[in-house]
């Protein structure tokens, strides 16, 4: 097989984008909607894939930095008045934050003790969150108001709750991810994460820290599920628990599986499947949890690891 070039990758990564900008001029404003946010909950995917894909550990706590991203940004706003670059920034800052104390402690362990670790912490955060609920709205969670999503750049300003500027500013922060992510994973610290997951401790008798390593990667996975949390306070305006439950951190594992984990355009893929086909079957069927589980072990037979990975497995090796 011919070596691809280099910058093939770039090239599909920069292609998907501009389809993505393409079809915010055609797609009826229902699918308009629902693309804006599958667009940002994907970056929830990605800094999922981050760990789990590359680096190999299995958590069950991303909630958590998906919510700290969320209340970081939305706390700001409903109850300091921020402003939405302030707010954006905060919750950033939060998710970072929780992401590496959390790092320190559970990397601790390994295997099915790092995932009962992190779904532990998740658990923790949630209950903080329904015990504050004075603060956080609790099971109810809160609404931004509409007013207070306008974003001020100079002179210039956007109404976050405008279809097409919610659309732009799901699509920039995707943008944004996605070439971070191909960056990270094609550079020479992806491929000592890469080493690690596939065998540790020769990585650490080549003279990797591979602690430090993983402690990194766990604060970018973490930032970047914090960002699709910001993104989604702001952009939807809606702040809740149930963000924080440990079903959703069992989403992004659901969504990158789907797609190709250790792809980075496996999360959007999988993310977009899951999210149409219960979109669709639900329309026609009450019973459409059945009609969608079959789905999934159809694509579970015929591609084993995943859309893209199986894709990138069988005919297109060359694929990120």
């Amino acid at each position: 097989m011919t070596e691809a070039s280099p910058t093939k990758p770039y090239a599909l990564h920069l292609g998907v984008i501009a389809l993505l900008f393409a079809l915010s001029f055609v797609l009826p404003g229902y699918h308009h909607g629902l693309l804006a946010r599958i667009m940002v909950l994907a970056v929830f995917a990605m800094g999922y894939n981050m760990l789990f894909g590359y680096v190999g550990l299995l958590s069950l706590g991303h909630a958590m930095f998906f919510s700290a991203g969320l209340y970081g940004a939305g706390l700001t706003v409903y109850h300091l008045g921020w402003n939405v670059p302030a707010a954006f920034a905060a919750g950033l800052a939060c998710g970072a934050l929780l992401a590496l104390v959390i790092g320190l402690l559970a990397l601790r362990t390994t295997g099915v003790a790092f995932m009962i670790v992190t779904m532990m912490f998740a658990q923790v955060f949630y209950l903080v969150i329904l015990y504050f609920a004075s603060w956080t709205g609790g099971d109810q969670g809160l609404v931004v108001q509409q007013a207070a999503r306008v974003l001020v750049l100079g002179s210039a300003s956007f109404d976050l709750t405008n279809p097409t500027v919610r659309y732009m500013s799901a699509l920039a922060l995707f943008s944004i991810v996605l070439l971070v992510t191909l960056a990270i994973v094609r550079s020479r610290y992806g491929r000592v994460l890469v080493a690690i997951r596939e065998n540790e401790e020769r990585t650490k008798m080549l003279g990797y820290d591979t602690f430090s390593n993983k402690l990194i990667a766990v604060v970018v996975s973490g930032t970047i599920c914090a960002a699709s949390g910001a993104a989604y306070a702001l952009l939807f305006g809606y702040v809740g628990s149930s963000f924080a439950s440990v079903q959703y951190s069992i989403l992004p594992l659901l969504w990158v599986l789907l797609g190709g984990a250790a792809t980075t355009l496996g999360p959007l893929i999988g993310t977009l499947f899951m999210y149409y086909v219960i979109d669709i079957t639900s329309g026609f069927t009450s019973a459409y949890l059945l009609i969608v589980g079959i789905a999934l072990i159809l694509l579970v037979l015929f591609f084993p690891k995943g859309i893209l990975g199986t894709i990138r497995q069988r005919w297109l090796g060359w694929l990120p």
